[in-house]
């Protein structure tokens, strides 16, 4: 299965949110690719790279980049936005696909215990989803939004 992880810069909810989504699954032995990007390309934060690595998730090697730059954009089985697209320019993924949103606010200019708390909320929430792609099944908005909680 491939996963896109779409926000607005793919500098800080959308690198955290790959970096679980990565490491779990190959924790748990689940065959998935998965991919960020944003509307805008900047760069990765390094208070993303700093809490994730307190968790033991290695950022280092991430960049930010478009969609476009990722490869085969348009051929994607799930793709999840993190970005609230009420307040943000939150990307739309225009071809068919599974789609899913749940918004995380963004860490941005706040203090570390701030990104600690969304870095954990997408943990929560990423390993719930992993969980439940490894038995065939990709849960609702709904339910990712719960386990983020």
């Amino acid at each position: 299965m491939r996963l896109l992880v779409l926000c607005t810069h793919n500098s800080a909810r959308s690198q955290m949110a790959e970096g679980w989504l990565r490491h779990l699954a190959q924790e748990m032995g689940v065959d998935l690719e998965v991919h960020s990007a944003g509307t805008d390309k900047t760069f990765v934060k390094e208070e993303a790279k700093r809490v994730m690595a307190e968790v033991g998730v290695d950022l280092g090697g991430h960049f930010s980049k478009t969609l476009l730059e990722v490869p085969n954009p348009w051929e994607f089985d799930l793709v999840l936005t993190v970005c609230d697209a009420a307040r943000e320019a939150c990307p739309a993924y225009p071809a068919k696909t599974e789609k899913r949103h749940v918004s995380f606010p963004d860490p941005s200019g706040k203090p570390l215990e701030e990104w600690r708390r969304v870095r954990d909320a997408l943990g929560r929430m990423a390993r719930y989803l992993v969980e439940n792609l490894r038995a065939g099944r990709i849960p609702t908005d709904e339910e990712l939004r719960e386990a983020a909680r």
